[in-house]
Protein backbone atom coordinates (compact mmCIF):
# COMPACT_ATOMS: atom_id res chain seq x y z
CA UNK A 1 0.00 0.00 0.00
CA UNK A 2 3.02 2.30 0.23
CA UNK A 3 2.64 5.64 -1.56
CA UNK A 4 -1.10 5.18 -2.04
CA UNK A 5 -4.15 7.16 -0.98
CA UNK A 6 -6.37 4.89 1.13
CA UNK A 7 -9.70 5.11 2.94
CA UNK A 8 -9.17 3.16 6.15
CA UNK A 9 -10.41 2.63 9.65
CA UNK A 10 -8.07 3.95 12.33
CA UNK A 11 -7.28 0.45 13.57
CA UNK A 12 -6.26 -0.50 10.03
CA UNK A 13 -4.06 2.59 9.75
CA UNK A 14 -2.28 1.52 12.93
CA UNK A 15 -1.49 -1.86 11.35
CA UNK A 16 -0.25 -0.38 8.07
CA UNK A 17 1.99 2.01 9.99
CA UNK A 18 3.34 -0.80 12.17
CA UNK A 19 4.23 -2.77 9.04
CA UNK A 20 5.92 0.33 7.60
CA UNK A 21 7.98 0.56 10.81
CA UNK A 22 9.10 -3.06 10.45
CA UNK A 23 6.56 -5.05 12.46
CA UNK A 24 7.17 -8.75 11.93
CA UNK A 25 5.54 -10.35 14.99
CA UNK A 26 2.10 -9.87 16.54
CA UNK A 27 0.53 -11.72 19.44
CA UNK A 28 -2.84 -10.72 20.83
CA UNK A 29 -6.31 -11.57 21.99
CA UNK A 30 -9.45 -10.00 20.48
CA UNK A 31 -11.18 -7.30 22.51
CA UNK A 32 -13.51 -4.48 21.46
CA UNK A 33 -12.73 -1.86 20.20
CA UNK A 34 -9.24 -3.00 19.14
CA UNK A 35 -10.17 -6.31 17.46
CA UNK A 36 -9.78 -4.97 13.93
CA UNK A 37 -6.06 -4.51 14.64
CA UNK A 38 -5.75 -8.25 15.25
CA UNK A 39 -7.90 -9.06 12.21
CA UNK A 40 -5.99 -6.78 9.85
CA UNK A 41 -2.63 -7.94 11.18
CA UNK A 42 -3.65 -11.59 10.74
CA UNK A 43 -4.26 -10.87 7.06
CA UNK A 44 -1.29 -8.60 6.38
CA UNK A 45 1.63 -10.07 8.35
CA UNK A 46 1.77 -13.42 6.50
CA UNK A 47 1.97 -11.49 3.22
CA UNK A 48 5.39 -10.16 4.24
CA UNK A 49 6.65 -13.27 6.00
CA UNK A 50 5.78 -12.09 9.50
CA UNK A 51 4.25 -14.14 12.29
CA UNK A 52 0.80 -13.72 13.82
CA UNK A 53 -0.38 -15.67 16.88
CA UNK A 54 -3.76 -15.40 18.57
CA UNK A 55 -3.05 -16.12 22.22
CA UNK A 56 -5.37 -17.47 24.91
CA UNK A 57 -5.44 -14.17 26.81
CA UNK A 58 -3.76 -10.81 27.23
CA UNK A 59 -1.22 -12.04 29.77
CA UNK A 60 0.20 -14.57 27.34
CA UNK A 61 0.01 -11.96 24.57
CA UNK A 62 2.39 -9.51 26.23
CA UNK A 63 4.69 -12.36 27.24
CA UNK A 64 4.87 -13.64 23.66
CA UNK A 65 5.63 -10.13 22.41
CA UNK A 66 8.45 -9.80 24.96
CA UNK A 67 9.93 -13.13 23.91
CA UNK A 68 9.72 -12.30 20.21
CA UNK A 69 11.39 -8.93 20.73
CA UNK A 70 14.28 -10.56 22.58
CA UNK A 71 14.93 -12.75 19.56
CA UNK A 72 15.25 -9.67 17.36
CA UNK A 73 11.70 -9.16 16.09
CA UNK A 74 9.81 -5.87 16.06
CA UNK A 75 6.77 -6.93 18.07
CA UNK A 76 3.37 -5.45 18.90
CA UNK A 77 0.13 -6.34 20.65
CA UNK A 78 -3.21 -4.51 20.86
CA UNK A 79 -5.95 -4.47 23.47
CA UNK A 80 -8.41 -2.27 25.35
CA UNK A 81 -8.90 -1.34 29.02
CA UNK A 82 -9.55 -4.72 30.70
CA UNK A 83 -6.86 -6.43 28.62
CA UNK A 84 -4.44 -3.57 29.29
CA UNK A 85 -4.97 -4.18 33.01
CA UNK A 86 -3.95 -7.82 32.55
CA UNK A 87 -0.81 -6.77 30.70
CA UNK A 88 0.57 -4.55 33.45
CA UNK A 89 2.89 -7.12 35.06
CA UNK A 90 4.36 -7.99 31.67
CA UNK A 91 4.67 -4.31 30.86
CA UNK A 92 6.67 -3.78 34.05
CA UNK A 93 8.90 -6.72 33.15
CA UNK A 94 9.60 -5.21 29.73
CA UNK A 95 10.52 -1.91 31.40
CA UNK A 96 12.90 -3.58 33.86
CA UNK A 97 14.51 -5.88 31.27
CA UNK A 98 14.57 -3.02 28.70
CA UNK A 99 12.78 -4.88 25.95
CA UNK A 100 11.49 -2.78 23.01
CA UNK A 101 7.88 -3.43 21.99
CA UNK A 102 4.65 -1.55 21.24
CA UNK A 103 1.38 -1.99 23.13
CA UNK A 104 -1.72 -0.45 21.53
CA UNK A 105 -4.63 0.40 23.84
CA UNK A 106 -7.78 1.46 22.00
CA UNK A 107 -9.60 3.02 24.92
CA UNK A 108 -13.20 2.29 25.89
CA UNK A 109 -15.27 3.18 28.95
CA UNK A 110 -14.40 1.63 32.31
CA UNK A 111 -13.70 0.54 35.03
CA UNK A 112 -14.16 -3.23 34.61
CA UNK A 113 -15.92 -4.19 31.38
CA UNK A 114 -17.52 -0.74 31.33
CA UNK A 115 -18.66 0.37 27.88
CA UNK A 116 -17.08 -2.00 25.33
CA UNK A 117 -18.28 -0.15 22.22
CA UNK A 118 -18.21 3.47 23.42
CA UNK A 119 -15.39 6.01 23.48
CA UNK A 120 -13.41 7.08 26.52
CA UNK A 121 -10.00 8.46 27.40
CA UNK A 122 -10.00 6.95 30.86
CA UNK A 123 -6.78 4.93 30.59
CA UNK A 124 -4.37 7.88 30.47
CA UNK A 125 -3.24 7.53 34.07
CA UNK A 126 -3.28 3.73 33.83
CA UNK A 127 -0.77 3.99 30.99
CA UNK A 128 1.49 6.03 33.29
CA UNK A 129 0.97 4.33 36.64
CA UNK A 130 -0.56 0.94 35.83
CA UNK A 131 2.45 -1.19 36.71
CA UNK A 132 3.95 -1.15 40.19
CA UNK A 133 7.19 0.45 41.32
CA UNK A 134 8.98 3.61 40.27
CA UNK A 135 9.18 3.81 36.52
CA UNK A 136 8.60 5.99 33.49
CA UNK A 137 6.77 5.28 30.25
CA UNK A 138 6.28 6.67 26.76
CA UNK A 139 2.64 6.99 25.66
CA UNK A 140 1.62 8.53 22.32
CA UNK A 141 -1.72 9.39 20.73
CA UNK A 142 -3.28 11.09 17.67
CA UNK A 143 -6.52 12.74 16.54
CA UNK A 144 -6.56 11.87 12.83
CA UNK A 145 -5.42 9.05 10.62
CA UNK A 146 -2.49 10.79 8.95
CA UNK A 147 -1.04 11.65 12.35
CA UNK A 148 -1.89 8.18 13.63
CA UNK A 149 0.28 6.69 10.90
CA UNK A 150 3.33 8.80 11.75
CA UNK A 151 2.82 8.46 15.52
CA UNK A 152 2.69 4.66 15.21
CA UNK A 153 6.01 4.73 13.34
CA UNK A 154 7.35 7.02 16.08
CA UNK A 155 6.24 4.49 18.69
CA UNK A 156 8.36 1.75 17.11
CA UNK A 157 11.28 4.13 16.66
CA UNK A 158 11.17 5.21 20.30
CA UNK A 159 10.87 1.62 21.50
CA UNK A 160 14.12 0.83 19.69
CA UNK A 161 15.91 4.06 20.61
CA UNK A 162 15.17 3.89 24.33
CA UNK A 163 14.92 0.08 24.59
CA UNK A 164 11.57 0.31 26.28
CA UNK A 165 7.92 -0.63 25.77
CA UNK A 166 5.90 2.19 24.21
CA UNK A 167 2.14 2.57 24.64
CA UNK A 168 0.08 3.78 21.70
CA UNK A 169 -3.02 5.19 23.36
CA UNK A 170 -5.94 6.18 21.17
CA UNK A 171 -9.68 6.04 21.69
CA UNK A 172 -12.59 4.14 20.15
CA UNK A 173 -13.59 7.06 17.93
CA UNK A 174 -10.18 7.14 16.24
CA UNK A 175 -10.02 3.34 16.13
CA UNK A 176 -13.34 2.97 14.28
CA UNK A 177 -13.49 6.22 12.30
CA UNK A 178 -12.82 5.90 8.57
CA UNK A 179 -11.08 8.70 6.72
CA UNK A 180 -8.47 9.14 4.03
CA UNK A 181 -4.79 8.64 4.69
CA UNK A 182 -1.79 8.81 2.40
CA UNK A 183 0.45 5.82 3.01
CA UNK A 184 4.00 7.23 2.83
CA UNK A 185 6.40 5.83 0.28
CA UNK A 186 9.29 3.72 1.60
CA UNK A 187 11.97 5.98 3.03
CA UNK A 188 9.65 8.97 3.39
CA UNK A 189 9.44 8.46 7.15
CA UNK A 190 12.48 7.59 9.22
CA UNK A 191 12.48 4.02 10.56
CA UNK A 192 14.84 3.19 13.43
CA UNK A 193 16.26 -0.30 13.20
CA UNK A 194 17.35 -2.50 16.08
CA UNK A 195 20.78 -1.49 17.43
CA UNK A 196 22.72 -4.73 17.59
CA UNK A 197 25.98 -5.28 19.40
CA UNK A 198 29.27 -5.37 17.51
CA UNK A 199 30.73 -7.76 20.11
CA UNK A 200 31.75 -10.96 18.36
CA UNK A 201 30.75 -14.46 19.40
CA UNK A 202 32.93 -15.85 22.19
CA UNK A 203 33.69 -12.37 23.55
CA UNK A 204 32.15 -11.22 26.84
CA UNK A 205 28.88 -9.40 26.02
CA UNK A 206 27.31 -6.98 28.51
CA UNK A 207 23.60 -6.68 27.62
CA UNK A 208 23.06 -3.79 30.05
CA UNK A 209 26.18 -1.71 29.50
CA UNK A 210 25.15 1.57 27.83
CA UNK A 211 27.24 3.25 25.14
CA UNK A 212 28.32 6.87 25.62
CA UNK A 213 25.09 8.01 23.95
CA UNK A 214 23.05 5.99 26.47
CA UNK A 215 21.78 3.38 24.00
CA UNK A 216 22.13 -0.32 24.80
CA UNK A 217 23.11 -2.53 21.83
CA UNK A 218 21.21 -5.81 21.80
CA UNK A 219 22.06 -9.36 20.79
CA UNK A 220 19.30 -11.60 19.48
CA UNK A 221 18.44 -14.07 22.21
CA UNK A 222 19.40 -17.58 21.14
CA UNK A 223 21.99 -16.23 18.74
CA UNK A 224 25.70 -15.62 19.17
CA UNK A 225 25.70 -14.65 22.85
CA UNK A 226 24.40 -16.27 26.00
CA UNK A 227 23.10 -13.77 28.56
CA UNK A 228 20.61 -13.50 31.39
CA UNK A 229 17.27 -11.66 31.31
CA UNK A 230 15.37 -11.04 34.54
CA UNK A 231 12.74 -8.80 36.05
CA UNK A 232 14.88 -8.48 39.17
CA UNK A 233 17.32 -5.64 39.69
CA UNK A 234 20.41 -6.74 37.83
CA UNK A 235 23.99 -5.92 36.92
CA UNK A 236 25.39 -5.20 33.47
CA UNK A 237 25.48 -8.94 32.71
CA UNK A 238 21.77 -9.28 33.50
CA UNK A 239 22.28 -11.25 36.70
CA UNK A 240 20.21 -10.40 39.82
CA UNK A 241 21.82 -8.01 42.28
CA UNK A 242 20.89 -6.74 45.75
CA UNK A 243 23.66 -4.16 45.82
CA UNK A 244 22.13 -0.83 46.94
CA UNK A 245 24.51 1.02 44.64
CA UNK A 246 23.53 -1.18 41.69
CA UNK A 247 19.82 -0.86 42.43
CA UNK A 248 20.00 2.91 42.79
CA UNK A 249 21.89 3.26 39.51
CA UNK A 250 19.54 0.99 37.57
CA UNK A 251 16.28 2.61 38.71
CA UNK A 252 17.62 6.06 37.89
CA UNK A 253 18.80 4.81 34.50
CA UNK A 254 15.35 3.37 33.68
CA UNK A 255 13.61 6.62 34.59
CA UNK A 256 16.20 9.13 33.40
CA UNK A 257 16.58 7.69 29.90
CA UNK A 258 12.95 8.73 29.30
CA UNK A 259 12.40 11.73 31.57
CA UNK A 260 15.65 13.40 30.48
CA UNK A 261 14.56 13.03 26.86
CA UNK A 262 11.14 14.63 27.21
CA UNK A 263 12.01 17.36 24.68
CA UNK A 264 12.97 14.71 22.09
CA UNK A 265 9.94 12.55 22.82
CA UNK A 266 7.38 15.37 23.01
CA UNK A 267 4.94 15.55 20.12
CA UNK A 268 2.29 18.29 19.91
CA UNK A 269 0.53 20.53 17.41
CA UNK A 270 -0.15 24.21 18.00
CA UNK A 271 -3.01 26.27 16.59
CA UNK A 272 -3.36 30.07 16.93
CA UNK A 273 -1.32 30.40 20.13
CA UNK A 274 0.36 33.71 19.24
CA UNK A 275 -2.52 35.90 20.43
CA UNK A 276 -4.66 33.40 22.36
CA UNK A 277 -6.30 34.62 25.56
CA UNK A 278 -7.95 31.24 26.12
CA UNK A 279 -5.89 28.13 25.37
CA UNK A 280 -7.53 24.75 24.89
CA UNK A 281 -5.46 21.62 25.53
CA UNK A 282 -6.72 18.33 24.14
CA UNK A 283 -5.73 15.03 22.53
CA UNK A 284 -7.17 12.12 20.60
CA UNK A 285 -10.64 12.45 19.12
CA UNK A 286 -11.55 15.17 21.63
CA UNK A 287 -9.01 17.45 19.93
CA UNK A 288 -11.16 17.40 16.78
CA UNK A 289 -14.00 19.09 18.65
CA UNK A 290 -11.56 21.44 20.36
CA UNK A 291 -10.11 22.59 17.04
CA UNK A 292 -13.62 23.08 15.62
CA UNK A 293 -14.66 25.39 18.45
CA UNK A 294 -11.37 27.32 18.29
CA UNK A 295 -11.71 28.03 14.58
CA UNK A 296 -15.42 28.79 14.91
CA UNK A 297 -14.84 31.33 17.70
CA UNK A 298 -11.84 32.92 16.02
CA UNK A 299 -14.02 33.61 13.00
CA UNK A 300 -16.15 35.67 15.38
CA UNK A 301 -13.14 37.62 16.67
CA UNK A 302 -12.48 35.67 19.87
CA UNK A 303 -8.84 34.86 20.61
CA UNK A 304 -8.73 31.13 21.25
CA UNK A 305 -5.83 28.76 20.64
CA UNK A 306 -5.24 25.03 20.88
CA UNK A 307 -2.44 22.73 21.99
CA UNK A 308 -3.04 19.20 20.71
CA UNK A 309 -0.95 16.72 22.66
CA UNK A 310 0.39 13.74 20.74
CA UNK A 311 2.69 12.58 23.51
CA UNK A 312 1.00 12.16 26.88
CA UNK A 313 3.86 10.58 28.82
CA UNK A 314 6.38 11.74 29.78
CA UNK A 315 4.20 14.80 30.30
CA UNK A 316 5.80 17.99 28.91
CA UNK A 317 5.28 20.13 32.03
CA UNK A 318 7.84 22.79 31.10
CA UNK A 319 6.54 23.18 27.55
CA UNK A 320 2.93 23.47 28.72
CA UNK A 321 3.92 26.08 31.31
CA UNK A 322 5.66 28.13 28.63
CA UNK A 323 2.91 27.87 26.04
CA UNK A 324 0.17 28.78 28.54
CA UNK A 325 2.03 31.54 30.33
CA UNK A 326 0.21 34.39 28.55
CA UNK A 327 -3.21 32.74 28.63
CA UNK A 328 -5.89 34.13 30.91
CA UNK A 329 -7.63 30.76 31.06
CA UNK A 330 -6.84 27.21 30.02
CA UNK A 331 -9.50 24.63 29.13
CA UNK A 332 -8.53 20.97 29.05
CA UNK A 333 -10.84 18.99 26.76
CA UNK A 334 -10.88 15.23 27.45
CA UNK A 335 -13.22 12.28 27.92
CA UNK A 336 -12.48 11.42 31.54
CA UNK A 337 -12.67 13.12 34.94
CA UNK A 338 -9.60 15.27 34.31
CA UNK A 339 -6.55 13.02 34.07
CA UNK A 340 -4.55 15.38 31.87
CA UNK A 341 -6.14 18.43 33.53
CA UNK A 342 -4.35 17.37 36.74
CA UNK A 343 -1.01 17.46 34.94
CA UNK A 344 -1.78 20.84 33.41
CA UNK A 345 -2.59 22.26 36.85
CA UNK A 346 0.73 20.94 38.10
CA UNK A 347 2.54 22.51 35.17
CA UNK A 348 1.29 26.09 35.10
CA UNK A 349 1.97 28.88 37.55
CA UNK A 350 -1.70 29.63 38.30
CA UNK A 351 -3.62 26.32 38.44
CA UNK A 352 -6.84 28.12 39.35
CA UNK A 353 -7.16 29.32 35.76
CA UNK A 354 -7.47 25.73 34.46
CA UNK A 355 -10.99 24.53 33.57
CA UNK A 356 -12.18 21.11 32.45
CA UNK A 357 -14.53 20.42 29.53
CA UNK A 358 -15.30 16.72 29.60
CA UNK A 359 -17.70 13.83 29.14
CA UNK A 360 -17.58 10.44 30.86
CA UNK A 361 -20.86 8.93 29.64
CA UNK A 362 -19.62 7.10 26.55
CA UNK A 363 -20.72 9.94 24.25
CA UNK A 364 -18.20 11.75 22.06
CA UNK A 365 -17.49 15.24 23.39
CA UNK A 366 -18.86 17.87 21.02
CA UNK A 367 -18.10 21.54 20.35
CA UNK A 368 -21.34 22.34 22.20
CA UNK A 369 -19.97 20.71 25.36
CA UNK A 370 -16.91 22.93 25.13
CA UNK A 371 -19.07 25.97 24.37
CA UNK A 372 -20.93 25.45 27.64
CA UNK A 373 -17.68 25.71 29.60
CA UNK A 374 -16.72 28.81 27.63
CA UNK A 375 -20.01 30.41 28.68
CA UNK A 376 -19.16 29.78 32.32
CA UNK A 377 -15.77 31.43 31.89
CA UNK A 378 -17.20 34.35 29.96
CA UNK A 379 -19.80 34.78 32.68
CA UNK A 380 -16.91 35.43 35.06
CA UNK A 381 -15.82 38.43 33.06
CA UNK A 382 -13.31 37.07 30.62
Amino acid sequence: MSGQLAFLQGNEVCVEAALYAGLDFYAGYPITPSTEIAEHTAARLPQIGGKYIQMEDEISSICAVIGASLTGRKAMTATSGPGFSLMQEGLGYAMMAEIPCVIVNVMRGGPSTGLPTSPSQGDVCQARWGTHGDHSIIALTASNHQDLFSITVDAFNMAETYRTPVVLLFDEVIGHLREKVVIPAPGELTVTERLRTSVKAGVDYHPYLPREDGRLPMSDFGGEHRYNVTGLYHDMWGFPSTSPEMINGLIHHLVDKIENSVNKIMRCKEFYLDDARIVLISYGSAARSALHIVENRRARGERLGLIELQSLWPFPHDAIAEKCEAAEHVIVVEMNLGQIAREVRLAIKHPEKVFLANRVDGVFITPTDIKNVLRIIQGRGV
